[in-house]
């Protein structure tokens, strides 16, 4: 059985996929339909994504898609582990501008559930980190948004030792203060 657990802010999900192990290794059903509906969580995943971190302390994010476009994520690691990061970026929440965290590893197989809404990010804990995440939305560039990883308003700890390895995009990404009213 799958342990599902709303975090903070309840529409973010931590979700555990039980492991049935032997002598052979492990098997687990990371992604049943039926098992998240009945949590609530009615999303179409329509692709898979898969990523990989040569480095310890990058940090991808925080990242979304506004409308017509958006995107849920189901987040997992296959190598390694992060520290996963979801914001509250919906105009008018009650929980705007909040943010909750969870570790994932390859070892304990937890998964996050990000809906619609909520800027995403992660950083790594280790070196060589891959991670694999279903994502209910095509890519759509032209609907790409995102919040600066470090905005002081936020004060996410990301577990970070020393300086972040961070994409040219992600350095200049606005402040959630100054990001305006998005759409989802």
């Amino acid at each position: 059985m799958t342990t599902i657990t709303p975090l903070a802010i309840p529409e973010v999900l931590l979700i555990t996929p039980r492991r049935h192990g032997d002598a052979r290794g492990w098997f687990a059903e990371t992604w049943s339909r039926k098992t998240l509906a009945e949590a609530g969580v009615d999303a179409d995943f329509v692709q898979d994504n898969q990523a990989f971190n040569a480095k310890k302390g990058t940090v991808r994010g925080l990242h979304f898609q506004k409308a017509p476009h958006p995107q849920a994520k189901l987040v997992r690691v296959l190598r390694g582990a992060i520290l996963d990061v979801a914001v509250d970026v919906r105009a008018g929440s009650p929980t705007f501008g909040r943010w909750v965290c969870a570790e994932l590893t390859a070892e304990r197989g937890e998964q996050l559930f990000v809906p619609r809404g909520f800027a995403h990010g992660y950083s790594t804990l280790t070196d060589d980190c891959e991670l694999a995440y279903k994502v209910d939305g095509l890519y759509a560039p032209a609907t790409e948004g995102g919040v600066i990883w470090n905005d002081p308003d936020l004060a996410i700890d990301w577990r970070v030792d020393g300086e972040a390895v961070l994409s040219d995009k992600d350095k200049v990404l606005p402040r959630l203060k100054d990001l305006g009213a998005v759409a989802f």
